[in-house]
């Protein structure tokens, strides 16, 4: 029988994307400060007692490394770049569009120079940190680089670049050295293991396989090939010079809200560049529908490099088959070494407050599922 090494660090065999279902109580009372009926320091504490209580479940689950849930965020990627000196929160024109769905109208426009100082994330991990049991890991998730400079490709966000920056070059420099800030913060309050999310590149794929959605999107052929580039070194360059001991791992989604999703295709089309230049530790991929394609492009990771399999779904409540699962990791594993494979749900739980349609019950059925798998796959 075949021994797997043992994993002591981030990617984990048995492994969790990040957010999970906001419980009813902190709901509530993100709606009642929205109305102005709490106050700023009793939504704290009330997202506090959620995070405690969370921690103890995914202990209780046996995670090695857990989040906070995104319990403190309203979106999984709008609230870090809010945070970020020189961005406000702003309305858009129209929300991100999905099957069937369309999201609020919310995005970030710049006010200034951007600036990594005084992130409220820093403060997020800490609480997170000091409420683990000795032994567990704590992984800090954020939108990537280049998720964060797709959000001002938006028409309605390239005016507020253009007033402060000579050219989107420039502002591209000064988020890298904004993020480069930030990590630099987590790591010294503690962190050891990031996850940088990212939607871009199914955003890409789904583009390549579909011609007539970069036209709708506004680009051309010849700036997509140079948006990929730009998304490889801007990702690259804050991870690069990182210390040694801070793991930097990857998760690209087609997109995740209430249930619903956004872009659709294989990734063959991005293979290359995002799996042979992106010097991430670990790719957390969705493989949960037919959607995300085969597992051909898997041959492009480097045998070095980790792939995180988003088999088991997150947009719906019904258990997978275990022996479907199991059949599908050593499908992938005929393209990627299998002791280079893990497991994961396809994405988190909640992306945004929302949440995806399932209860409580089913999330923590879903994980105790994948740790059942995972035993059995790697020991």
């Amino acid at each position: 029988m075949t021994e797997f090494a043992k994993r002591t660090t981030s990617p984990f065999r048995f492994d969790i994307v990040g957010s999970f279902l906001r419980p009813k109580e902190l709901k509530e009372a993100r709606a009642k400060y929205q109305a102005g009926q709490i106050t700023k320091a009793e939504l704290t504490s009330i997202e506090d007692k959620a995070i405690i209580d969370l921690i103890k479940k995914e202990e209780e689950a046996g995670l090695h490394a857990v989040t906070d849930g995104e319990f403190r965020r309203s979106w999984w990627h709008l609230d870090f770049i809010w945070g970020l000196e020189g961005i406000e929160q702003s309305t858009s024109n129209a929300g991100y569009e999905f099957h069937d769905e369309t999201t609020r109208a919310e995005t970030a426009k710049l006010v200034g120079k951007v600036s990594g100082n005084n992130h409220p994330f820093v403060e997020h991990f800490k609480f997170t940190r000091d409420h683990v049991s000795t032994g567990t890991q704590v992984k800090q998730t954020i939108p990537s680089p280049a998720q964060a400079f797709f959000e001002f490709l938006r028409p309605e966000n390239i005016a507020s670049v253009n007033k402060y920056y000579p050219s989107f070059d420039a502002f591209a420099a000064d988020l890298v050295t904004a993020y480069r800030q930030v990590i630099a913060d987590l790591y010294a309050a503690g962190c050891r293991t990031l996850q940088l999310d990212d939607c871009t590149w199914s955003a890409y794929a789904d583009f390549a396989q579909h011609p007539e959605h970069i036209k709708s999107a506004g680009f051309n052929i010849q700036q997509l090939e140079k948006l990929e580039e730009t998304s490889v070194e801007l990702n690259n360059a804050i991870i690069s010079d990182q210390p040694h001991d801070l793991t930097i791992n990857t998760h690209d989604c087609r997109g995740n809200y209430h249930s619903t999703w956004a872009a659709t295709g294989g990734y063959g089309p991005v293979a290359d560049p995002l799996f042979t230049k992106e010097n991430v530790t670990a790719f957390y991929l969705e493989y949960d529908t037919e959607r995300a394609g085969g597992f051909e492009p898997l041959e492009k990771v480097p045998n070095d490099k980790y792939v995180v399999l988003g088999l088991v779904t997150s947009k719906s409540g019904q258990l997978e088959d275990r022996e479907a699962i199991i059949n599908r990791i050593h499908e992938a594993a005929k393209f990627h070494p299998l002791d280079k494979l893990c497991l994961s749900p396809q994405c988190g739980f909640a992306s945004t407050e929302e949440g995806n349609i399932l209860t409580e019950k089913q999330q923590w059925a879903k994980i105790a599922l994948i740790k059942d798998i995972a035993k059995e796959v790697w020991g």
